[in-house]
This record gives C-alpha cells, structure tokens and sequence, in this order.
C-alpha cells in the first residue's frame, strides 16, 4: 500500500492526538492524580505518543489511520453482533477477519519517552524583551558549547564527552518545548548514565529558561532563512509595545487578525506609502522627523530591532530598510530586502509547504504583485509543528 495521507487528513490525526493528550493530562490533573509542575499540569505517565513519527513517516502514519478504522469497525461489529444474534457467527467472522487484515502499527514507533514538562508551553509569548535577554543568557551559559550560531561549534565542545546538537536548524522544531525546557534544566545523559549536558535549575529561573529557548528559536530561524532562502518553519512576529496614531498605545500581538507590514527603519521617515489592505508598523528609534511623518503605527524598541535582526539573520546594524509582511494570524511570512522597488510572490519565505528548502518559484515584482502576495499568504496558511503535535505559538 503506496498511498500517502493528504495533508488534511494528517492535520485532523495530529490534532485528535493532541488534545487526547491534553484532555487526559487535564481530567488526571481534576481527579487529583497528578499535580502542577513549573506551572502547568504534570504529564503523570513516562511515555507519550510519538506525534513526531507520524510526520516523519508515512507508512507509519497510514497505519496508524488505518488501525483506529479498524478499531472503530471492531466496536460497531461488537456492538451490532449483541443486537443481531442470528447473525453473529457472521459479524464474529468479520471481526476477526478484520482485526487479521489491519496492518498495524509497530508498537515500537506509538510511543516516545516523556517527561512531566512534555507538554508544557511557553508562557513568555515570544516577546523581543525576552529574547535579547534569551541571548544574554545564552552568551553567559551556553556560547562556549553551542557556538554564537548555534552550530555546537563552540570553543570547549571538542572536549566534551558527545559534540551538541546543532540548533540552527529544525531541530528545535522536532521537539515539543516542555521537553526542551526539561533539558536545558535537568541537562541530558548518554545511554551509560554519563551527563552530556549540565543541567541549569540552580543557575536559571523558569522564566529564563523559556526566554533562552525563545532566543534559540530566533535565532535558528534567521539561520535557516540565511542558509535556505526561507524559514522552514513557521515563526511568529516578536511582541512588543506599539503606539498608533491617536495615541493609542498597545502591542503587536493585539494587532493580530490584521496583516502587518513592518519596516525597519533607522529614524527617518521612510518612503513607504500606507496600503488599506495592511498596517504599515515602522520599527527604529524615535525623533521629530518620524513624529511628524506621522506614521501609522511605531515601535521604537531597541529590543524589536536586534529580535528582529536575529529572526533575519543579519547583524543588527544591517537591518534598517527591511520589510518583513506578516499575516491575520500573527505569523511571519515575506521579506523584502533593502532597496528592493515592489513585493512579488518570491518574496514569500514561510509557506504552507513548510518542507521546502529550496527559494520560491521565479516571478517578476509588478504593480500588483503586493496583491498577488497577499492572496496567496491568504490561500495557503502555515501551521505550526512542535514535535509533530499542532502548536499555538
């Protein structure tokens, strides 16, 4: 059986497993069988279901449909088989006929180990605040290791017991966050019981470790982008505060249902005009020039620049006339480099098929390719995977 599960499909088993996942933690939690940890509900059990797998592999996930059909015709032919007792040799036979069919899923590949923050979330929202402080935490802690790219390249890993992990790539992506904030606080160990990773509960608080993990996701995006010409997965625009025009004052994250174009901008007044399809929200230092611009919306966090710089992945100093289109959702999804005169759909690099590695399809920038951009960041939106479990931020 070659056929492969449409993405919809895929999506809907993701999600049923997921909030299997949560309703179970929450009704142990209720019954009083589990208690909260660092916050949230503990996962009570040592393993969980290995969502990531069934993104992985294929096969494994056709199987996986295929014995939960099985198993809900199993039920009805039970069911059927005590209501209509003359035919229940017949029901019995097909049941079992059924169940010796079914190509079911390897036991080994249904489960992962888990720990009691597995299905922790982060509580910081992704703020620029917290990621320029993620990144002094990970120069202080984790830079001699890691590397300042995250590459596991730094200055002591040759003398480590194993080389870490690269995390300039997905492989923060692959792995669900409370299983990530459990290890950057309990540290990791080698199947002989050998620590490959100091843990850091003495030295970092709860809300330090998400920030740190916050910077290495900003940061991991901005090298996939560089490396790639997109960003493998999805990333959402950093929070901050914004003032609009009337004084209002709020932050990004209230401006989401609305598209966003954000421009960086070193102060002055930048030729952009305003488009009633977006919010034009200009990010960069404050002075009378720009007051008097007038413009729709401002950020003048220092904090913005440099997170934003690092989703890019270009030094802080080289961001001014980037431009980065995000959409009703809250999610990055274009970039338009300094200079460049008009958007096209090349310029879209976060897309639904988020397996991509290679640059959009070739099209020439026109008047309307702002439009045709829009259209499609509406047509196609992006979904987020964390360990191959659905994730909201």
């Amino acid at each position: 059986m070659d056929w492969n599960l449409p993405p919809e499909a895929l999506n809907a088993l993701l999600s049923l497993l997921h909030e299997a996942h949560m309703g179970l933690r929450a009704l142990w939690h209720a019954l009083g069988l589990s208690t909260e940890v660092h916050g949230q509900p503990a996962w009570p059990f040592a393993q969980r279901l290995a969502g990531e797998r069934l993104v992985q592999e294929a096969g494994h996930a056709r199987r996986v449909v295929l014995a939960l059909l099985s198993g809900l015709t199993v039920v009805l032919l039970w069911g059927l088989s005590w209501h209509w007792r003359r035919a229940r040799a017949v029901l019995w036979g097909l049941t079992a006929l059924l169940l010796l069919l079914t190509p079911w899923p390897e036991a080994r590949l249904l489960l992962a180990p888990a720990v009691n923050t597995s299905l922790h979330q982060s509580p910081s929202q992704f703020t620029a605040d917290g990621i320029v402080r993620g990144q002094a935490l990970y120069q202080q802690h984790c830079l001699r290791c890691h590397g300042s790219d995250g590459r596991g390249e730094g200055p002591d890993a040759p003398h480590l017991p194993m080389w870490p992990p690269n995390f300039s790539g997905a492989l923060l992506w692959k792995r669900l966050e409370g299983e990530l904030f459990w290890r950057v606080r309990h540290g990791l160990h080698n199947r002989h019981g050998q620590a490959t990773m100091p843990g850091f509960a003495s030295s970092l608080n709860d809300t330090q470790i998400w920030e740190l993990l916050d910077f290495l996701q900003a940061q991991a995006a901005g090298q996939t982008l560089k490396e790639s010409g997109v960003w493998q997965s999805p990333i959402r625009l950093p929070n901050a505060s914004v003032r609009c025009r009337q004084g209002h004052h709020s932050t990004l994250r209230h401006l989401t249902g609305q598209r966003l174009r954000i421009v960086l901008t070193d102060g002055t007044a930048p030729t952009v005009a305003e488009d009633p399809r977006l919010v034009t929200v200009l990010v960069g230092p404050s002075n009378d020039a720009l007051a008097q611009a007038d413009p729709e919306c401002h950020s003048h966090s220092t904090q913005m620049t440099e997170a934003l710089a690092l989703v890019l992945g270009v030094p802080t100093p080289e961001v001014v006339g980037y431009q980065l289109m995000v959409d009703r959702q809250g999610w990055l999804r274009a970039r338009g480099k300094p200079g460049q005169a008009a958007w096209s759909e090349n310029d879209l690099v976060c897309r639904s098929n988020t397996t991509a590695a290679t640059a959009p399809t070739s099209a020439s920038p026109s008047s309307d390719g702002l439009e045709s951009l829009i259209r499609r960041m509406d047509a196609e939106p992006v979904r987020l995977l964390r360990g191959g479990f659905p994730h909201g931020s």
